[in-house]
């Protein structure tokens, strides 16, 4: 079981705030958003005597409500479509067990996000990467790359999108070349889409919205990042595809009942109007305007403008970015202040990939991310690894 590529640095962050360090967190995608208040005290002024498990798949009213929520986002789905799961962690898990079997292989496009090889190792599937590339903005990799390394063991294609960790957006072309792949060698479609609401550049377009894959897809699903509730751990799996549904319910009793508070939350977030996401999604692209901008400024730094989610990947004129992030947390600081990134390499499966690339996260006010920018600058010039 590997770390986790956004989390293993955890410890030198904690003692360099023992040391009366600020770190700033651009390593984790946790936004600094209000969870909308009304959603807070659907939970707060609940009205309950006994907290009773709900049905395995959710509760009804819930279930119903999200099926509206997909209606209005152009996504045809109805409440038995919907599995409700702990998070879109348990979405993704529920996802690989229920349609692939222990050594089973899933293609994926790497860079990917960094929790998939965990999932992948405690479903006992194996990842087949296809990379995607920096100065081709980390597109879909061609088609005949992905159809290239399909085995009678392949079962399904996972993707990101909008991508974590690129911010990269897929087209309705490039989606509707992985349709026409799937169809092609009867392949799952596995389609995480927890940052559909910030998409600014492109349109957004889901693995659902593609006519003739009704059957293939498995769209994972989270009320994480679009209400800023990452706490609440409530997600979704989303198919029309009934022996899909039928399977994962077992895994679903398997843990009883998805949280029973966090429904109360994300059933109360359904009845936001659909203006709310209005002030976040301008706030999240004046802070990647500003991270870009500024990374952008900076000599040997190599950052592609990402279309959606709230994630940068850059190219850093460093050695290994492992050892510069740690290097931030354990002997650099500027004003009493350093950041924390996560380096790439856990974000790819090919050895090797990704060592000096990193992802940053634009979750933190301008003011912030600003400062976040002045601590970056100055580290790259003085780190002793720093490459030509």
């Amino acid at each position: 079981m590997p770390w986790s590529p956004f989390r293993k640095l955890t410890p030198y962050a904690d003692a360099a705030k023992q040391r009366g360090l600020t770190v700033h967190h651009l390593n984790i995608g946790q936004p600094d958003i209000e969870t909308p208040p009304s959603v807070l005290a659907a939970v707060q002024q609940a009205d309950i005597r006994v907290l009773e498990y709900s049905p395995s798949a959710g509760h009804d009213s819930y279930r119903r409500k999200l099926a509206h929520y997909y209606q209005g986002v152009g996504i045809d789905v109805a409440a038995p479509d919907i599995l409700v799961t702990a998070g879109g962690s348990e979405a993704i898990l529920f996802a690989l067990l229920s349609c692939l079997n222990p050594g089973d292989e899933v293609i994926i496009p790497e860079p990917f996000y960094g929790a998939y090889p965990s999932f992948a190792v405690a479903a006992g599937v194996h990842i087949v990467p296809v990379t995607s590339h920096i100065e081709h903005d980390y597109a879909l990799p061609p088609i005949a790359e992905l159809e290239r390394v399909i085995t009678p063991r392949t079962k399904a294609i996972l993707v990101c999108n909008p991508s974590n960790p690129t911010g990269y957006v897929y087209s309705r072309t490039e989606l509707e070349q992985l349709r026409d792949l799937c169809l092609r060698h009867h392949l799952f479609l596995l389609s995480d889409e927890a940052y559909r609401e910030f998409c600014y550049d492109a349109p957004y377009v889901s693995a659902l919205h593609l006519a003739g894959l009704e059957q293939h897809v498995v769209l994972i699903d989270t009320i994480s990042k679009r209400y800023s509730a990452c706490g609440a751990r409530i997600g979704a799996l989303v198919t029309k595809n009934r022996a899909v549904q039928e399977v994962a319910l077992k895994f679903a009793q398997m843990r009883v009942s998805p949280p029973g508070l966090a429904q109360l939350l994300g059933e109360a977030a359904t009845d936001l109007p659909a203006t709310y996401f209005d002030d976040a999604k301008a706030e999240y692209l004046s802070r990647r305007n500003l991270l870009v901008k500024r990374l952008q400024a900076m000599p040997g730094v190599v950052c592609p403008v990402p279309s959606g989610a709230f994630y940068v990947m850059a190219h850093l004129p460093v050695d290994d970015t492992s050892r510069f992030a740690q290097w931030l947390l354990e002997e650099f600081e500027h004003e009493g202040q350093t950041l924390m990134i996560s380096p790439a390499a856990g974000f790819y499966a090919t050895p090797g990939l990704g060592r000096q690339e990193a992802r940053l996260a634009y979750v933190r006010n301008v003011e912030v991310l600003d400062q976040a920018m002045d601590c970056l600058a100055l580290a790259l010039t003085i780190y002793p690894g720093r490459t030509a």
